[in-house]
C-alpha cells in the first residue's frame, strides 16, 4: 500500500487522473471501476477537463463497471448510481452508455443479480483500475462494518445512518431506498490496481483505521492492506489523523520518477 498525502483535493484529483490516463493510453481497451460519492468528483472533473481540452486519451474502447446500485428506483432515476456515473464522468468522456455496466436491480432477477454481475466482471477480464472512496465509518461501496472480507456482489440492507447520509440527494428520507446491490470486498480486491481517494477531515479517522489499524471487518476498508497494489491519495484533512504522515510524504518525494504509482 502506498499512502500519498497531498496539498489539496485538486491535487488528489490531478494525480488520480494521471493514473487513469496513463492506463488508457497504454491499454485503450482498459476496464475501469468507478465509484460515486464526493471524494472521486475532483478526479472525474479533471479527466473531463483534460478531455475537453484535447489533452486526454480516447476513451472510446474503455469499459466501465460501477460499484453498486440502489434497489427500488425506476430505470433512469437521476439518483441511481448508473445515471450518476453517466452525468459525472462517462458521458463527458465519450464512453458509450452500453459500455458502462451496473448491477441490475430489476425485481424479477434480483436473487441472481449478484452472481450475474460477478460473471460479467470475469467475462470482461477484470478491472484494471478501481476508483474507491471511503465512508466515515470505513465502509467501501456498501460494505458496512461487519461485512465479510471475503464477500462478493450481493444484496445489502442499508442502515438508518447510511440512509440519512444519502437523504440529501432525495426529496425526503422516505424516498431513500432500503436496499442496494453492491460489489463485495473480495470482488473489489480482484481489481489489479485500487485507487482510493479521500478528502476532508470527516474521512480522517476512517482513513487512519484503514491504513494503519488492524485488518478487521469492523473497518471494511482495512482489507486494502491485503492487496498487492493500492494507492491512497489524501488531501490534508483526510490525512490529518495519520501517525506516519511524514514518512509517507518522504517516501513519495524520494521515488524515482519512472516508478509512478
Amino acid at each position: 500500500m502506498e499512502v500519498v498525502p497531498l496539498g489539496s483535493a485538486e491535487e488528489v484529483g490531478a494525480l488520480a487522473a494521471d493514473v487513469i490516463e496513463a492506463l488508457v493510453r497504454a491499454t485503450p481497451t482498459a476496464v475501469l471501476g468507478l465509484a460515486t460519492g464526493s471524494s472521486p468528483l475532483p478526479t472525474y472533473r479533471e479527466l473531463v477537463r483534460r478531455h475537453r481540452a484535447g489533452t486526454g486519451p480516447s476513451y472510446e474502447q474503455v469499459r466501465c463497471f460501477t460499484l453498486d446500485e440502489y434497489v427500488g428506483l425506476p430505470p433512469g432515476h437521476p439518483q441511481s448510481y448508473r445515471e450518476t456515473i453517466f452525468a459525472e464522468v462517462t458521458d463527458d468522456l465519450g464512453i458509450a452508455r452500453e459500455r458502462v455496466s451496473s448491477p441490475d436491480p430489476a425485481p424479477e432477477g434480483l436473487p441472481e443479480a449478484g452472481a450475474r454481475y460477478e460473471a460479467a466482471l470475469v467475462e470482461a477480464g477484470g478491472v484494471d483500475v478501481q476508483v474507491l472512496g471511503i465512508g466515515s465509518d470505513g465502509h467501501l461501496a456498501f460494505n458496512e462494518p461487519g461485512s465479510s472480507l471475503a464477500s462478493l456482489t450481493r444484496l445489502k440492507t442499508l442502515t438508518d445512518t447510511t440512509r440519512r447520509d444519502n437523504a440529501r440527494f432525495f426529496d425526503s428520507l422516505d424516498d431513500v431506498p432500503r436496499h442496494v446491490l453492491t460489489q463485495g470486498l473480495a470482488t473489489i480486491g480482484r481489481a489489479r490496481h485500487l485507487l482510493l481517494v479521500a478528502s476532508g477531515e470527516g474521512k480522517a479517522e476512517a482513513v487512519a483505521a484503514a491504513v494503519e489499524g488492524p485488518v478487521s471487518a469492523s473497518c471494511p476498508a482495512s482489507v486494502l492492506q491485503l492487496h498487492p497494489r493500492v494507492s491512497v491519495l489524501l488531501d490534508p484533512g483526510a490525512a490529518s489523523r495519520l501517525a506516519r504522515a511524514d514518512y509517507y510524504r518522504e517516501v513519495f518525494a524520494g521515488k524515482p520518477e519512472w516508478q509512478g504509482l
